[in-house]
């Protein structure tokens, strides 16, 4: 198992999108942090295990993994020592946005 460490820009996702679920309805916030702490276990356990995104160059190693019951999924790479989540993207919007951020890793 590898340690996941989430970039600044991935936390702010979350919680902009944990914030915006509980404005919806109270308590949603708290049910998409938890969704997001298990999607991060999967990923601690078997970051190999998800696809590769197939329109980011093979040799970066940029892979996605889909949350459940939320519309979202988190970008990451697999470093020699940890899995670093580079967003918690929505799917549906900005679709790439988070490219810049593949360098920075």
């Amino acid at each position: 198992m590898k340690a996941v460490e989430l970039a600044a820009e991935a936390v702010a996702e979350a919680i902009g999108a944990a914030i915006w679920y509980d404005d919806r309805r109270p308590g949603l916030g708290d049910r998409f942090l938890t969704e997001l702490d298990a999607t991060l276990s999967r990923v601690a356990e078997a970051p190999t295990s998800f696809p590769r995104l197939l329109d980011v160059p093979p040799e970066l190693g940029v892979r996605r993994v889909l949350m459940r019951r939320s519309p979202y999924g988190l970008i990451f790479v697999e470093l020699d020592t940890t899995v670093r989540v580079i967003a918690v993207a929505h799917l549906k919007r900005r679709p790439g946005y988070w490219l810049s951020r593949v360098a920075h890793h």
